[in-house]
């Protein structure tokens, strides 16, 4: 079994220039791999990419710092294209106090109306948070029929336990940082049963790569962490994970 990668942008601009080199590794080296998108224009990317190659899966939604202009007309073709076969969630969605581009009231209406829409299409979410732990754990009780992943998880074991029925926690390259202890503690005491590896590629690049854009092979260095951390092997990380990714993304 192969590890996936199921967090990625590689519709980003940051790969025109060798997407083709990079879509050649993941097919060699992962299961697959889920790009997402985070608004309109990215989902339809998503799918395009999903469309073209067996390995890759989308994710289509509005991204909390890009909910300006989300209206009804933007939200029923993004239904529809959240009905295509190799659409596996609707995301990435949430909430962001980091960025602060649209006011608390706004971004939680738009994420209201956006889990509203994964509970029409009957499909499950991935969540972005960013100083907004307390806020999105409440919404997301609002919808105990959901479920998801929690993207690039930001919180403690403690707010993970409240979601933990629901709810995967995705872990990138930030458990390799050196500040990292925050998110080291979470992991040590969440179960590798509830854990999903993701590289929000081309973002937070694990060491040994930091400073440099990241790859969805990279996900190998964030499995290593975890099997460290936890004092399991490589491999058990490895056929769990993947697994886990299987179940809530109904691959």
């Amino acid at each position: 079994m192969k590890l996936v990668d199921t967090h990625c942008h590689i519709t980003d601009d940051k790969y025109d220039e060798d997407r083709n080199e990079i879509l050649k590794e993941i097919e060699e080296n992962l299961e697959f791999a889920v790009n997402i998108g985070f608004d309109l224009e990215s989902s339809k990317r998503s799918i395009d990419l999903a469309d073209r190659y067996d390995f890759m899966y989308a994710v289509v939604g509005v991204h909390p710092t890009d909910i300006n202009g989300y209206n009804d007309e933007l939200e029923e073709n993004l239904e529809k294209l959240a009905l295509h076969p190799k659409v596996v969630a609707i995301g990435e969605i949430g909430l962001d106090y980091h960025w602060m581009k649209d006011e608390k009231e706004k971004q939680k209406s738009i994420f209201r109306r956006q889990l509203e829409m994964a509970k029409r299409v009957n499909k499950p979410v991935v969540i972005h948070t960013r100083d907004a732990t307390y806020d999105t754990l409440e919404i997301l009780k609002e919808y105990p029929e959901i479920k998801g992943i929690v993207h690039c998880y930001p919180g403690s074991y403690e707010s993970a336990v409240e979601l933990m029925d629901n709810y995967y926690f995705g872990v990138g390259g930030v458990i390799t940082f050196k500040n990292a202890r925050k998110l080291v503690e979470a992991v040590t005491k969440i179960p590798l049963e509830r854990l999903v590896i993701e590289t929000d590629s081309p973002y937070l690049t694990p060491t040994p790569f930091r400073g440099k854009r990241n790859n969805p092979i990279y996900v190998e260095y964030v499995a290593r962490k975890i099997a460290e951390i936890k004092g399991v092997s490589y491999e058990e990380v490895v056929k769990i994970t993947t697994e886990n990714a299987k179940e809530i993304y109904g691959i």
